[in-house]
């Protein structure tokens, strides 16, 4: 292009100023891209009423203003287009999820986003999600890109700019007094409406994850129990044990059949003699909160973000009082809680009967354990970190034989199945998962032979299968509904692990019933496994009662 037709063209685009282009924006992303938060925000609310269209219309023009005095305090000649487009195409992403599946987008839930692999992340990505932010993120900043930002000497470019965010803020507070009763009911009794607000949503977790109370911490993590050591019982053992503690994914209570559930989605742990407790609560609704908080001390009666990353974990502790520790993991990772222990990464493993396509089937946990038997000398707790019931893709993690509930959506975009299809992918890997914890009762049993046996699982917190238009998971715990946060824990003790440990069995099944939660799960291995800490809580411990209940009996 000669220097003439180039003059040409940029004489034909549209000059604007820079506050111009922020207002635009904002304007574009406030009806465009929150729908979502538009929905929940005036839910219920009766259209034909004045007050119904002034709160629409206070909010609109007010939130618009904040955006708009946000926007314009940051931005510059040379930096407004490229922030303008990185919001544009945030707000078409989280969009897309928030509308798709009724996700709310909150500290926790950006954490998921950044700490996800590529495999799991590869699942929510489809055509759909390619042509929505075409739509909405492309095309309009392709639009921002397309004018001429006007000059103004930088002394005058100044004072306009303080002058329009001065006047957007006063806007903003202008047009919310008149409502401000109804406004502040609504973020006091509905907070959770915050997170639907889009780019806004995703900037403040940002930066909180950034900045804020949930940062991995830099050095060594403080220590948790320094003074374990196991008990005096263990001066009476002669054998030494395996505990198996398999951490679920995504696994609700509702679906397991051990808990009342219509359809036989645990055929092989009814018929193991295992304890079901169906009233068990998670510690959060996703991976990244509940694994730290479920294996912490302080878990979530006493949440602290802060406290329970920078703390050890009950491996930690279980490994000082002389317990060898192996973390076994076909999913992200152990998130921090087996920072320093052996570990086994086996999503990617070897193995073409169990493997595939990037993905290992969770009997590759099983893969290998009598050889780690047979080289692990003294006690042994090992950890089995599940794929589970992960989605949205369910139909990946069961093989076609357990594909016994049909039809089975077969696709990521649940969007595109029924909710009945959707259910039955869901509890066909259910099935699989209680084929799996089978074959590890199998092997615990034969490994009575030299070792005191025991299996604990519990899931890591439950799933959404559209109901109340709601998918997956990772809402905030407030308004988390309960299939996302009750969660199925199950126990499996051989006869030689009661002898040694003193447990009554039938105590135990009998308190089953009884609420428990994720806070229940370190105080209740120490207790069994007769580690004595000063960390140890037996008003915790699920185990205290009915080893408290056989040593009276046998007195």
């Amino acid at each position: 292009m000669n220097p003439l037709d180039l003059h040409r063209t940029r004489r034909s685009r549209p000059a604007v100023h820079v506050e111009t282009l922020v207002l635009l924006s904002a304007l574009f992303l406030l009806l465009a891209g929150n729908g979502a938060f538009w929905r929940a925000a005036l839910a219920g609310r009766d259209w034909a009423q004045a007050s119904t269209l002034g709160l629409a219309a206070a909010m609109f023009v007010g939130l618009c203003a904040i955006y708009f005095a946000f926007g314009a305090s940051i931005a510059s000649r040379h930096t407004v287009k490229p922030l303008l487009t990185v919001l544009l195409l945030m707000s078409a992403g989280a969009t897309y999820y928030m509308d798709r599946y009724a996700i709310y987008v909150d500290r926790a839930m950006v954490r998921n986003v950044l700490a996800t692999d590529y495999k799991e992340a590869s699942e929510l990505l489809g055509w759909d999600l390619a042509l929505y932010l075409l739509g909405f993120g492309v095309l309009p900043s392709l639009l921002v890109w397309w004018p001429q930002l006007k000059r103004r000497p930088l002394g005058r470019a100044l004072a306009v700019r303080l002058a329009c965010v001065a006047l957007a803020l006063g806007v903003g507070v202008g047009s919310l007094l008149p409502v401000f009763a109804d406004f502040a009911s609504l973020m006091r009794n509905h907070r959770e409406v915050r997170y639907l607000l889009t780019p806004g949503n995703v900037v403040a977790a940002l930066v909180g994850n950034a900045w804020g109370r949930a940062r991995h911490p830099d050095g060594p993590k403080l220590p948790v129990g320094a003074d374990a050591k196991l008990g005096a019982g263990w001066k009476r053992r002669s054998r030494p044990t395996l505990f198996v503690l398999v951490v679920g994914e995504t696994a609700r209570a509702r679906n397991f059949s051990l808990n009342g559930y219509g359809r036989d989605t645990n055929p092989e742990l009814s018929r193991r003699g295992v304890i079901s407790f169906p009233h068990v609560q998670a510690c959060g609704t996703s991976t990244e909160v509940s694994l730290p908080c479920m294996f912490s001390s302080f878990g979530r009666r006493n949440y602290d973000e802060e406290k329970i990353l920078t703390h050890e974990s009950l491996l930690q502790v279980l490994a000082r009082a002389g317990f060898q520790v192996r973390w076994r993991d076909n999913q992200s990772g152990c998130k921090g809680v087996c920072d320093g222990l052996p570990t086994e990464q086996l999503d990617h493993a070897n193995v073409p009967a169990l493997c595939a396509e990037g993905q290992c089937l969770d009997e590759i946990l099983m893969h290998g354990m009598e050889r780690v038997l047979r080289d692990t000398h003294g006690n042994l707790f090992v950890v089995m970190h599940q794929l589970g019931s992960h989605g949205p893709a369910y139909y990946r993690r069961y093989p076609a034989v357990f594909r016994r509930f049909t039809p089975a959506c077969e696709n990521e975009e649940l969007h595109s199945c029924s909710q009945s299809e959707i259910v039955n992918a869901y509890d066909n890997s259910l099935l699989y998962t209680d084929f799996v914890l089978g074959q590890l009762i199998d092997f615990l049993d034969r490994a009575q032979a030299t070792h005191d046996t025991a299996m604990l699982y519990v899931s890591d917190h439950g799933e959404s299968l559209g109901e109340g238009g709601l998918y997956l998971h990772g809402m905030p715990q407030a308004i988390a509904p309960e299939v996302q946060t009750n969660v199925p824990l199950v126990m499996w003790l051989s006869p030689a692990f009661r002898r040694s440990f003193g447990v009554n069995q039938e105590c135990l099944r009998s308190r089953a019933d009884q609420p428990a939660s994720h806070d229940n799960l370190f105080h209740s291995v120490l207790g069994v496994l007769d580690v004595e800490t000063a960390a140890y809580d037996a008003r915790l411990d699920l185990f205290a009662p009915c080893r408290a209940a056989l040593t009276a009996r046998e007195n």
